[in-house]
């Protein structure tokens, strides 16, 4: 994928992760992207450790991949703030 969509599916899946796990109103648009692109590499990690493909391209399969990172991302944060 080009940088600017990988700029865009960054935006869409942190804005998605973060209205999900109830931190929309503490990121940014920036946040959001950052964290979608961390989420994509981190989703698509955890799926090569159980045999399947990662973020293949801008497609509902990749975009599930990446929401899941994106989810396990936040909620890590939300761990290591909590503490």
């Amino acid at each position: 994928m080009g940088i600017i969509l990988w700029i865009i599916f960054g935006a869409l899946v942190g804005w998605i992760a973060s209205i999900i796990m109830k931190t929309n109103a503490q990121q940014g648009a920036l946040m959001n992207i950052i964290v979608g692109i961390v989420g994509a590499v981190m989703g698509g990690w955890i799926m090569s450790m159980i045999g399947e493909s990662g973020v293949s391209g801008f497609n509902l399969y990749s975009l599930l991949v990446a929401l899941l990172g994106a989810i396990v991302l936040i909620a890590i944060v939300k761990a290591l703030r909590r503490n």
